[in-house]
């Protein structure tokens, strides 16, 4: 019964041991126990900060070539000090996003017996305990399709039921009053000094509701107070002006109420569990059984740091778990994508330098990695959203810091769509962030084959990045090759004579992004019948591009010369993104880089000092799943949950990586292990899916259903003692796919609407 639940017998002390629901817009992380329930409000749009022009002189293409040809030079040193002067702005009212405020219950209640459990089947948490011999429960949700959270409370006595519920502000600017005797309504606005000026950022409004039945409600100290009741039921509605030109949104919280009011709460409760489980029931997973499943979820945990690791479904749990984590914090219509905080902010990450944003250098890549393959593909709209809005503000940014044509942005953005460079070029200079970031755009179209998105949307974004690319590259006077630069290997630095430096011409990354970028251009305008001229030019631009290497270590270079690491242990794996996502490297035809890549894994792994971070892991367990080694992807996954999840599960960056303080959530742990998993059952692009090609002796026997692959197909495999049973192919395009497992193959053309049953000897023995 408790397969798909996390739960627990003790109270959760703090936000770490809280457990997280969310509509795509709205957060709550709740925690407490029988006599206080906190629970811990975010809005996706609550930012400080604004949306304002970056200071600076408009540099022109003659300033880029003067910069470059200190480092074609060798002068790193030069070079460098030419970038910060002429690609470093300024810090400016960035912002990051905040928390919003807490809602306290209290009761007099000392509670025995008690029980708390979110249901990942549902997306319902549910409290239970016993008082004086009364059995109480609580209820609550966050609704997708009514815009809200609502609660139920009940004892099972009648008029057993009593409590007080208080709302206090997390912001400087946050004001509370009464209403109707039964609401407070909450005005914040969020401002901070860290990443802004403490004047600027959003608005937001609020309504707190409570009705009761069997007893009364009344108004105490500026909190709501039910007494003697039978049950009740808590309605939260939170809305901002985050990009309204107008009042309306004022309108919005009493609006949602109303509606929600006049349904009810079993209706809402239907309305919340209909509009979830259309996504959620896409993906069943089973990986295997243990009796440590019967145990509560914070002791499986700590069996796992014990390395007790006899517990395949915990994995399982974790992978749905980040399905769940992915429909509740992004879907089709959210205003904004998921943060490094998805939209769970413990208050943490916004004091920290490095801000509560949107990285562009992995993590919010990371955070979208597994919603194509998991079956989420509308979870993904908000991002291509978002970076269709980063296309348009990185016109600017093209124009101002390089002087050429198309978008261009950087290593982090926020919610006003900022694309310079970051204030520090050691770090701040990573040229591909946005094009990195667009790459999810490719992903989702080729899952899903959509030909108007890829006509009215894809396209355009790509069309134009590669403008930028086609641009800004030169060619490297050593080499012959098309390079960036200058640009970082990101946040990561190498020795030249001695020196340390982080910028150079053509580092890998860069160069894997651009070869992606390209050859998906020039197919797309193939496939659409346009821009026949330009796929000439683009044609010419690949066959100059740099191919990877191979260092004197035997492992793959992260630059395109062979330098030094400076931070041999360094948490980012930049350079292997050739490996995963992408398919530059792969074990069936390129053996050698594929090697390469499982030495810089190795060299990483060995270091005593390696940086020991939730998407470093999660990255280390997809990259060795791509290499088929399913033994250390495994590994890394219990690192991952064993020793970087708090009790709920959810991942963090330990104290000292990136000057973080304290454990801090960042969400891209939960969906890089999501992801990772998923890639160890299934692996495609593009005509071509292998079957279970990373398969851990612990998982010996199980079964998928649902997964999602390249090119608009669906994949059920069940296995047993390590072997293939049979797999389900449902074709809703027209293709032609390779099938692969072990040293087997076959070649199948689908037909829409078709259903292939395998064997596994990959023979089809039923179609329907």
């Amino acid at each position: 019964m408790n397969d798909w639940k996390l739960w627990y017998t003790r109270s959760a002390k703090d936000w770490s041991q809280g457990l997280p629901l969310g509509n795509g817009r709205l957060g709550a992380v709740v925690y407490g126990g029988s006599e206080q329930e906190v629970w811990r409000l975010s809005e996706v749009t609550f930012w400080s900060g604004q949306s304002e022009p970056i200071e600076g002189d408009f540099n022109s293409k003659a300033d880029l070539e003067e910069m470059r040809q200190h480092f074609f030079a060798g002068d790193y040193q030069r070079g460098e000090e030419q970038a910060k002067r002429l690609l470093q702005p300024k810090k400016q009212n960035f912002g990051t996003n905040l928390p919003m405020c807490h809602l306290i219950l209290h009761t007099s209640h000392q509670g025995q017996d008690f029980h708390r459990e979110l249901d990942l089947e549902t997306a319902i948490l549910q409290i239970s305990y016993q008082s004086n011999g009364i059995t109480y429960r609580r209820e609550t949700f966050a609704s997708h399709a009514d815009d809200l959270i609502v609660s139920h409370l009940w004892g099972e006595q009648q008029g057993s039921l009593s409590f007080t519920l208080g709302v206090e502000g997390l912001t400087e600017r946050f004001t509370r009053e009464t209403a109707s005797g039964d609401s407070l309504i909450i005005k914040a606005h969020a401002t901070e000094t860290m990443h802004s000026n403490g004047e600027c950022g959003v608005h937001s409004y609020g309504i707190f509701k409570v009705v009761a039945y069997g007893g009364t409600v009344s108004m105490n100290g500026g909190q709501i107070e039910v007494t003697d009741a039978d049950e009740a039921f808590i309605y939260v509605t939170v809305n901002t002006d985050y990009r309204k030109s107008d009042a309306q949104w004022l309108h919005e919280s009493d609006r949602q109420l109303e509606q929600a009011m006049a349904q009810g709460y079993a209706q809402l409760k239907a309305n919340h569990l209909s509009d979830y489980k259309q996504l959620y029931d896409r993906v069943s997973i089973d990986l295997g059984h243990s009796e440590a499943s019967l145990l509560p979820t914070d002791e499986r945990i700590r069996l796992f740091r014990k390395d007790q690791v006899d517990d395949p479904q915990l994995y399982a749990l974790f992978y749905q778990y980040g399905r769940y984590l992915m429909i509740a914090g992004s879907r089709a219509n959210s205003p904004l994508p998921l943060n490094l905080q998805g939209i769970w902010n413990d208050g943490e990450a916004n004091r920290m330098q490095w801000s509560c944003d949107y990285h562009l250098d992995i993590n919010t890549q990371m955070n979208y990695f597994p919603t194509e393959a998991s079956n989420l593909a509308e979870c993904h709209l908000p991002l291509v959203s978002y970076i269709e809005q980063l296309a348009a503000a990185g016109r600017r940014s093209a124009q101002q810091f390089y002087g050429c044509e198309g978008w261009v942005a950087h290593v982090f953005s926020n919610a006003w769509g900022f694309t310079a460079p970051g204030w520090e070029t050691s770090w701040g200079l990573n040229v591909t962030g946005g094009l990195w970031i667009a790459a999810q755009i490719r992903e989702h179209y080729e899952y899903s084959l959509d030909q108007e998105f890829l006509l009215n949307r894809a396209y355009p974004v790509m069309k134009e990045a590669a403008a930028f690319f086609l641009d800004y590259m030169t060619v490297h006077p050593a080499f012959g090759w098309l390079v960036t630069g200058p640009s970082n290997s990101p946040e990561n630095s190498f020795y030249i004579h001695g020196h340390e430096h982080q910028l150079s011409m053509g580092p890998t990354l860069d160069q894997v992004l651009v070869r992606d970028l390209f050859v998906f251009c020039l197919e797309a305008s193939k496939r659409l019948g346009v821009d026949l001229a330009w796929q000439e030019k683009l044609n010419k631009a690949i066959a100059k591009l740099p191919p990877l290497q191979i260092g004197k270590q035997g492992q793959l270079q992260e630059w395109l010369e062979d330098y030094e690491e400076a931070q041999p242990d360094h948490r980012h794996l930049s350079h292997l993104v050739s490996l995963f996502p992408s398919h530059q490297v792969t074990v069936q035809d390129t053996p050698a880089l594929s090697e390469a890549a499982r030495t810089t894994l190795r060299n990483r792994m060995s270091r005593k000092e390696l940086e020991d971070v939730e998407f470093t892991v999660a990255a280390f367990a997809a990259s060795f799943s791509r290499l088929q080694d399913g033994e250390n992807a495994y590994k890394h996954l219990t690192h991952l949950i064993g020793e970087l999840c708090f009790d709920n599960l959810l991942t963090y960056s330990k104290p000292g990586i990136a000057g973080a303080e304290k454990q801090i959530f960042v969400v891209d742990g939960n969906f890089g292990g999501t992801a990772a998993i998923a890639d160890m059952l299934l692996q495609c692009r593009l005509g071509q899916i292998t079957l279970l090609p990373a398969l851990p002796l612990s998982w010996s026997t199980g079964k998928v259903t649902g997964l999602r692959a390249k090119g608009h197909i669906e994949v059920d495999i069940t296995w047993e003692n390590g072997e293939l049973s049979d797999a389900w192919i449902k074709a809703y395009s027209s293709g032609r796919t390779i099938l692969f497992y072990g040293n087997q193959s076959l070649a199948l053309e689908l037909k829409p609407g078709a259903v292939y049953k395998l064997n596994n000897k990959l023979q089809i023995t039923e179609q329907k």
